[in-house]
């Protein structure tokens, strides 16, 4: 079993009143009953991000004869990572939400508790799974939809790993998604412009 003791949840005096407290001890419990899984899931949880480059990766091979402007598009996929990381991070500090294994006497959690100053809302790891996610599927529609699963996955398994609340994940997805879409808007926007200008 892959569980570690979290003796930092609950401490004395501590309390959660999140409206998803009980949707995150569901999840934590099912972590228990599904401990082959938890090695891998919270692997996953840190690791899958980088499906998101391997993706992007694919998709500039496949388009290295079109051009410097379709190549150069595959940029956006890291860059949209970067952007909402840094307004995710900034977010974060404004708030300053305790993580759930802080608050919640749950005993037991798959991954370490992170530190009282790492903060849980929103969830980074969710943040820049929705960004790269969005832009992906912004290359690519086929791709999209795995890296659409992925980012899913990553937000599904940062609540069940123990780290952060249901409603952190899917501010997360929503925040990284907002932003690598408004960034597609922009970079199309300046795309037609040019081509207007160059005839």
């Amino acid at each position: 079993m892959v569980t570690v003791a979290n003796d930092l949840a609950g401490p004395v005096g501590a309390h959660s009143t999140q409206f998803d407290d009980g949707a995150y001890q569901a999840m934590v419990g099912l972590a228990r009953h599904t401990a082959s899984l938890n090695g891998f899931i919270n692997w996953w949880s840190d690791y899958g991000i980088a499906l998101f480059l391997v993706l992007a990766a694919v998709w500039a091979w496949r388009a290295r004869g079109r051009g410097m402007a379709a190549q150069a598009s595959v940029l956006w996929v890291p860059g949209a990572m970067v952007t909402a990381f840094v307004i995710s991070a900034l977010i974060k500090l404004a708030i300053s939400e305790q993580r759930p294994c802080r608050v919640i006497p749950v005993g037991h959690i798959v991954a370490v508790c992170p530190g009282a100053v790492d903060y849980s809302f929103p969830s980074n790891h969710s943040v820049l799974a929705g960004a790269a996610a969005l832009a992906v599927w912004g290359l690519d529609r086929r791709l999209g939809i795995i890296a659409v699963l992925n980012a899913v996955f990553i937000a599904f398994s940062r609540v069940y790993i123990g780290v952060h609340y249901p409603h952190d994940v899917v501010a997360g997805l929503l925040l990284g998604s907002l932003v690598a879409w408004m960034g597609w808007r922009i970079l199309r926007a300046i795309t037609v412009r040019r081509a207007a200008v160059a005839h």
